[in-house]
């Protein structure tokens, strides 16, 4: 059998947007519409209700939300774990940018894109890479 089927299938690639929407969700937890609206309009108020409902409809086929229909409002969820999602799309960013190189991906993010205190966190790590202080976080810059 190959070794590809015996895996379970990688989580749908989100588009841009989509990622707005996902990084609210997984902040909320699950939410309706309006919630998700309401979430994001201080930093996108051009983002109009119907658009915010229909990427969420849109992402619940795709695969990246599930929705609770039992209520008047529908309750959507992210399907995948944050964690999960974002490593999928660091393995695929290495393969296709990187040419598979970890190390070439580390060494462009020094450079330049992160701050001398995350510097200094990513230095204690290396050195011992239990002294987290609970404070690990994927997203950078301090997101969760």
């Amino acid at each position: 059998m190959p070794r590809a089927a015996s895996r379970t299938p990688r989580p749908p690639r989100p588009t841009a947007a989509e990622l707005d929407l996902l990084r609210a969700i997984w902040r909320l937890g699950p939410s309706t519409a309006r919630e998700v609206h309401e979430a994001l309009h201080a930093e996108r108020p051009e983002l109009q209700p119907a658009t915010v409902l229909r990427l969420l409809q849109v992402m619940h086929g795709k695969g990246l939300l599930v929705r609770d229909e039992s209520q008047r409002s529908h309750v959507y969820a992210a399907a995948h774990a944050q964690d999960a999602l974002q490593t999928n799309l660091l393995g695929e960013l290495i393969q296709k940018v990187f040419a598979g190189s970890g190390k070439a991906l580390v060494l462009a993010a020094l450079d330049g894109h992160v701050s001398d205190r995350e510097r200094e966190e990513i230095r204690r790590l290396l050195e011992d890479p239990e002294a987290t202080d609970g404070q690990r976080t994927r997203g950078g810059k301090g997101h969760a």
